[in-house]
């Protein structure tokens, strides 16, 4: 038998009733409205997308010609991209593109070589055990490795969004290196709820692994951090019980699950 984590995320859809898909005045305005910056953001990316292994830095009147733009106007969005960090002063690839290629490439390889030393893990604790990275507000569940032997298996779904006071969560915003990305995932708590995260999050930079606070009696979570470089790029951890995740015994798993957090982290380049 299975037995899921009970937070997973639920989806709404909305119906439109029948005969009742005019599009009003109202949304005819609303449409407008969009469509600027919409088609800015389209023609940005189609700008980037010019990039390739022959083409290393970009012109107005290239862009303008491959994209059927008058030269003004594709200077303007090259400049505009150059501002923003998309672009380098000459024209090309720009820190930020750096930054964003940086971080697909360490997800990637922590995609690839996470699973086996899950596996390893969850073998050599009789735990389930889970890799998230960091969604808009909270930890996104990425890889799971469920115990093999068992009656019961505690799990989570592939793609579950958890609350921020998951243990991955606390682990991916405690090391986290903005401050702003902090402050927006934390902005859905009171002030008072804050402030005791705040001391919680010092708590696992302090300690270097992150408890849940589940809020229910007899399940435990505990998450170490995996780095790329100075940078946290995700967060493993172990589904279990108070009884299995305290002790000598649970100390023992906690240190094995911190061990496999450093092997990932080791083998990730930034």
């Amino acid at each position: 038998m299975t037995v899921e984590d009970p937070r997973d995320g639920m989806e709404q859809s909305s119906e439109v009733e029948p005969g009742n898909d005019r599009a009003t005045p109202q949304s005819r305005v609303d449409a407008s409205i969009e469509q600027g910056p919409i088609q800015s953001i389209d023609r940005a990316a189609n700008v980037l997308s010019l990039f390739d292994g022959q083409v290393r830095t970009l012109t107005a009147a290239f862009v303008s010609e491959r994209l059927g733009l008058n030269r003004t106007t594709a200077h303007r969005y090259l400049q505009a991209l150059q501002i923003s960090g998309f672009l380098s002063p000459t024209y090309g690839p720009g820190p930020l593109l750096d930054q964003l290629s940086g971080l697909v490439s360490s997800r990637q390889q922590i995609l690839t070589l996470a699973p086996p030393i899950m596996r390893q893990l969850s073998d050599s604790v009789g735990l389930t055990v889970a890799l998230s990275f960091l969604g808009r507000s909270g930890a996104v569940v990425t890889l799971v490795e469920e115990v093999m032997e068992g009656t019961i298996i505690l799990t989570i779904r592939v793609g579950t969004l958890l609350e921020i006071r998951a243990a991955q969560s606390r682990c991916l915003l405690a090391f986290n290196s903005d401050p702003a990305v902090v402050t927006r995932v934390l902005s859905s708590l009171s002030p008072a709820e804050r402030r005791a995260e705040q001391t919680e999050l010092a708590k696992v930079r302090q300690e270097n692994v992150a408890w849940a606070d589940l809020r229910r009696t007899g399940l435990a979570s505990v998450a170490a951090p995996v780095f790329s470089g100075p940078h946290v790029q995700a967060a493993i951890a172990l589904l279990g019980t108070e009884e299995l995740l305290t002790g000598s015994e649970g100390q023992r798993r906690v240190e094995l699950l911190s061990d496999a957090a450093a092997e990932l982290s080791a083998l990730v380049t930034g």
